[in-house]
C-alpha cells in the first residue's frame, strides 16, 4: 500500500550545511550596488571591505582591540594561515571530534611536523576541554559541522593561559555566543550562518595573537598568501580591508546585504534565537520518535546549526544505504536538498538550522522526514 505524502511543503527546501540557505526573500537585485568592474583598492572597494569588517565587529561583539581581516580560501584558508604563521613557538595540543578538526590535526602533525598532543573523540562525543593543557597552543573547532557537536561554553579555558587558542568557528559564528576573552584566533566563512557566497574567510586576532605574530618567525617558508607580517610587524592594512588577494566584490556585497538583514532581526541575539528555534523543531521531533536520534550524545553539546541525525530502527538492514535512500527520496520530492551526512561521518542526515532558515520550513519538513523513513522501510 502506498504511503500518503504530506500535503504541506517547505517553501525553501535548501537545508545544505554549506553553502547554506541565502537570507529570507533573497533576490539578486539586492546586490545592485556591488562595486563590479572596480578595483578593490579604489575608494569604493576599500569602503565596502571596511564596512564588512566593522559590521562584523558590531554584530558579533568583537572587542575593539581585536583585529578582523578578510582572507582568501574560505575558513580553511583562515585556519591554515593562523596555524602556519603562529604554531611552532611552543608545544601544541590538537583537539578533534569530527572531520574538519581531524584535518587540522593532519596539517600540524604531518605537514608542519610540530610537537603536538592529539586528543580526539568519536562522532557524537566531545573531548573534555578540562583535560587540555592551555599552556600549549590549542587548535579546535567550536562547532563540529560534520558531527553536530559543539563546545557548550568557554569555562574550561583559563584566562591566564600561556598558549594561544586557535578556534575554527565557521558554523558557530552568528549562531552561538563566542567568549572572545577565551579565544585568541577565531575563523569563519561567509557561506555558513550568514548564507553568503563562498571562497572568503574571516580571521580575527586577539592582542596576544598579534604579539605572537610580531615576536615569532616560523622555521618553514611562508607562502605569500599566508604572510601576515612584514619586517616583524603586523601588516595592518589586511585588517582594514586591504586584502592579500583580489576579493569578489559581488561576494562582498552579498555579505554586506546579509549583515544588514542580521541587524534587522535583532543582531546576534536575534540570529541565535532563530537558530535555537530551528534546532528545537528537530530535537522535539526526535524525542517523540524511536527510530531517529540526535548524533550528539550529550544534549548540552548539541549544535543549533548543523543538526546531525542517526537512524536507530532495528529493521534497517544497511545504515548507509538506507540513509542515502531517505535523502534521495526527499530530494526527488523537492522538499529537502543536500541533507545527507558528511562523507566521513556516520550514516545519517545533516539538516542545517542556521539563522537564514525559516522555522516554518523545518516544521513542514518533519512530516516528510517521517514519510520518507516509512517509505524506505517498506521498500527494503
Amino acid at each position: 500500500m502506498a504511503i500518503e505524502a504530506p500535503a504541506a511543503r517547505p517553501a525553501n527546501p535548501r537545508f545544505s550545511s554549506g553553502p547554506c540557505a541565502k537570507i529570507p526573500q533573497f533576490q539578486l537585485d539586492l546586490l545592485a550596488d556591488a562595486a563590479l568592474g572596480r578595483s578593490h583598492r579604489a575608494a569604493v572597494g576599500k569602503e565596502k571591505l571596511k564596512a564588512a569588517i566593522e559590521t562584523t565587529r558590531e554584530i558579533l561583539g568583537v572587542p575593539a582591540d581585536y583585529k578582523i581581516g578578510i582572507v582568501p580560501a574560505s575558513d580553511t584558508g583562515a585556519v591554515e594561515m593562523a596555524m602556519w604563521s603562529m604554531l611552532g613557538a611552543r608545544p601544541a595540543t590538537m583537539v578533534a571530534w569530527e572531520s574538519f578538526g581531524a584535518g587540522w590535526v593532519t596539517d600540524v602533525v604531518k605537514q608542519l611536523k610540530i610537537e603536538a598532543e592529539v586528543k580526539t573523540a568519536d562522532y557524537g562525543d566531545i573531548v573534555d576541554l578540562a583535560d587540555v593543557d592551555f599552556d600549549t597552543d590549542v587548535v579546535f573547532t567550536w562547532n563540529g559541522t560534520t558531527s553536530g557537536v559543539r563546545v557548550p561554553n568557554g569555562d574550561a579555558i583559563p584566562a591566564d593561559r600561556a598558549g594561544l587558542t586557535i578556534c575554527d568557528a565557521t558554523s558557530a559564528a552568528f549562531a552561538q555566543d563566542l567568549p572572545w576573552d577565551k579565544l585568541d584566533v577565531v575563523t569563519f566563512s561567509w557561506q555558513k550562518v550568514m548564507g553568503g557566497e563562498a571562497a572568503h574567510g574571516m580571521l580575527i586576532l586577539s592582542p596576544r595573537a598579534v604579539e605572537r605574530l610580531e615576536s615569532y618567525t616560523p622555521a618553514w617558508p611562508m607562502p605569500k598568501i599566508f604572510r601576515l607580517t612584514k619586517g616583524g610587524k603586523l601588516i595592518d592594512g589586511i585588517f582594514k580591508g586591504e586584502t592579500i588577494n583580489t576579493p569578489s566584490m559581488l561576494a562582498v556585497e552579498d555579505y554586506l546585504v546579509a549583515l544588514d538583514w542580521a541587524k534587522s532581526v535583532g543582531g546576534l541575539k536575534g540570529l541565535m534565537g532563530r537558530a535555537d528555534a530551528n534546532a528545537k523543531v528537530i530535537w522535539d521531533f526526535c524525542e517523540t520518535r524511536d527510530w531517529i536520534a540526535n548524533l550528539a550524545n550529550d544534549p548540552a553539546t548539541r549544535s543549533n546549526t548543523s543538526v546531525c541525525l542517526k537512524f536507530t530502527d532495528d529493521r534497517i538492514k544497511d545504515g548507509a544505504t538506507f540513509a542515502k535512500a531517505v535523502a534521495k527520496r526527499l530530494e526527488a520530492e523537492g522538499v529537502a536538498l543536500d541533507i545527507g551526512a558528511y562523507r566521513d561521518a556516520p550514516a545519517g542526515l545533516r539538516i542545517w538550522c542556521g539563522a537564514t532558515v525559516e522555522t516554518a520550513d523545518l516544521e513542514a519538513l518533519m512530516p516528510w522526514l517521517e514519510w520518507a523513513f516509512e517509505a524506505e522501510i517498506a521498500a527494503q
